[in-house]
């Protein structure tokens, strides 16, 4: 009998996209981008078992090698896909990924803020533990009619990033620090 694991299905240009332009407001440098290494890291630690990481790329313009090697080294399992311009190459991905696995065990990790994988997350509820990474503003409202769905952060819960990021942040009072908004 195998070990239950986690998929952690990431949407890479979401996550790029939402850094860079709500957040930062450019394009992100290689060292703003969050450590995947960590993702797994968090999600395995988080929930007790070992996760699984699907990291799916855009690759109908080209495959970006380097970035694809690095995967591999941190333990991601690259799905570079290519389509017609006007095809959403990774979210098509991520929704057949997510009704897939109704037939296979495990626990799934969406790391994405869309709203297009709503109803097929949704359609895994009740059979397993479901969790969402994403920065938590940015995050589609629709996730939280999922039951049981766990929410995480990028960057508060996962600790993905190397240095602080530009966000406004709802602090919930009891882990409020005045020093935090008292430097200089």
């Amino acid at each position: 009998m195998s070990e239950r694991n986690t998929w952690v299905l990431v949407d890479g240009e979401n996550i790029d996209a939402t850094l860079g332009s709500s957040i930062l407001g450019r394009r992100p440098q290689p060292e703003e981008r969050p450590r995947w290494d960590r993702l797994l890291g968090f999600v395995s630690e988080r929930w007790g078992q070992p996760a699984k990481g699907l990291f799916f790329l855009n690759a109908s313009a080209h495959l970006p090698m380097s970035f694809v090697q690095a995967l591999l080294a941190l333990g991601y399992q690259p799905v570079s896909l290519s389509g017609a311009s006007d095809e959403k190459v990774v979210d098509i991905a991520i929704q057949r990924t997510l009704r897939a696995l109704a037939a296979h065990d495990g626990d799934v990790v969406l790391v994405s803020h869309d709203r297009d994988f709503v109803d097929d997350l949704a359609g895994l509820a009740g059979s397993r533990r479901l969790g969402v990474l994403a920065f938590h503003e940015f995050r589609s409202s629709e996730y939280a009619s999922i039951p049981g769905l766990e929410l995480f952060d990028l960057e508060y819960d996962a600790d993905a990033f190397d240095a602080p990021l530009p966000r406004v942040r709802v602090i919930p009072i009891d882990e409020f620090d005045p020093e935090m908004f008292l430097q200089a």
